[in-house]
């Protein structure tokens, strides 16, 4: 379920780009609270503690309470913006969260037990095809993750979301034939697939070069093996082999 954490914010007396300038040369992070039918509520937090928050992860799926001089704002993280040169927060929203919201979220997925699949045991890899998954629910019933178990999972095979059991109260926006995770076969693995086929088939034509079994016939026509002695001169052809003289 969501963790609340809290963050500290002081109020911003003005607005604007020169406004929104100024506090981040204070090492401060412009920010706004709205929603839940309330106006917008202008804000700054620490540049240092936001960085932090943003790179431990899961941000924007955790709820805050807000200590704003005194007064706890309960939010979600909407959005954050990061400079595109020095990859810092420059600006950032958060939502207001009414008792009993309901509210919709990214979660990411968390694979599990791959080391027990028996796809990943023949040497096939774990590919994971959506790496986070769209729920509504209630904002104090956020999961942290989902989990999808691969355990059971053979090589070429997928694990869906239909195969995923959601927590009480959560509900799916994907599609539940959406592919979550699949089990990516190793190299070559495709060729030994077909050999094992070709040599489950009783007569079946081996493959070109291969040798032939030992003990058979040459086909008609064919060289002599290597190392067979070759017919004497003269001698004559086998009873027959030949037409008679009449």
């Amino acid at each position: 379920m969501a963790t609340v954490m809290e963050l500290k914010a002081t109020a911003r007396p003005s607005v604007g780009k020169g406004a929104a300038r100024a506090e981040r040369r204070a090492g401060k992070v412009p920010g706004v609270i709205y929603g839940n039918n309330q106006p917008p509520l202008p804000i700054s937090v620490e540049d240092r503690e936001l960085r932090q928050r943003i790179l431990a992860g899961r941000f924007l799926t955790t709820i805050y309470d807000i200590n704003l001089e005194g007064k706890k704002h309960r939010v979600i993280p909407r959005d954050f913006h990061l400079d595109p040169v020095r990859d810092f927060p420059i600006h950032v929203d958060f939502m207001r969260l009414g008792e009993g919201a309901t509210i919709r979220v990214s979660v990411p997925l968390h694979v599990v037990k791959a080391e027990g699949s028996p796809g990943v045991k023949r040497g096939g890899t774990v590919n994971i095809v959506t790496h986070t998954i769209d729920l509504e629910c209630a904002v104090d019933n956020i999961p942290q993750y989902i989990e999808a178990d691969v355990s059971a999972l053979e090589i070429s095979h997928s694990l869906h979301l239909s195969d995923i059991k959601l927590p009480t109260g959560v509900k799916s926006l994907a599609r539940e034939d959406a592919t979550l995770v699949t089990i990516v076969p190793p190299s070559g693995y495709a060729e030994e697939l077909k050999a094992a086929a070709a040599a489950a088939v009783p007569g079946a034509t081996p493959a070109a070069g291969a040798a032939p079994v030992a003990g058979a016939a040459p086909a008609a026509g064919a060289a002599p093996a290597a190392g067979a002695k070759a017919p004497a001169a003269g001698a004559k052809a086998p009873a027959g082999g030949g037409d008679k003289k009449k």
